[in-house]
């Protein structure tokens, strides 16, 4: 599982190392794999290859005419783009998925699971700071549906 945050920078060519205890489980037979990152909400999202086959078959499986699975899949999917870790553990990430999320010198990797998000250093601090503003209220929210921390 995905989990921490880990800021980065990010060199002119649009490469960022991906954070060592990511890489981790990015690896197959000691070689680093491929991870897909998409547009999210305020940032990038990505997936290792399994979890993204995952998440393509779940899609593919809804109904092609509900307007909101289609629509879904248009800003989703569509701009997903396979992105090769190299050896030395980089990830280039695409200029336009990079100016979606105002992504320019540093970046912040979040940890989410089986995923991880890449966001822009600006646009996670204020996030993170709504957020612990409201945490209490998440707390409890999380409470009602069985998690208690």
């Amino acid at each position: 599982m995905f989990r921490g945050s880990f800021e980065h920078n990010i060199d002119e060519k649009g490469r960022v190392a991906v954070p060592a205890t990511f890489r981790k489980l990015l690896t197959i037979d000691d070689e680093p794999t491929s991870l897909v990152v998409t547009n999210s909400d305020k940032c990038l999202v990505a997936y290792p290859i399994d979890k993204w086959e995952q998440l393509e078959k779940k899609l593919a499986s809804l109904s092609q005419f509900d307007p909101k699975v289609v629509a879904f899949q248009r800003y989703f999917i569509a701009s997903a783009v396979e992105c090769p870790i190299d050896k030395a553990g980089r990830v280039l990430l695409p200029n336009n998925l990079r100016k979606f999320a105002g992504i320019e010198k540093e970046c912040f990797f979040i940890g989410n699971l089986t995923k991880f998000e890449i966001w822009s250093s600006e646009a996670w601090k204020a996030t993170i700071s709504e957020i612990t503003d409201n945490f209490g209220a998440l707390a409890e929210s999380m409470g009602e549906m069985g998690i208690s921390l």
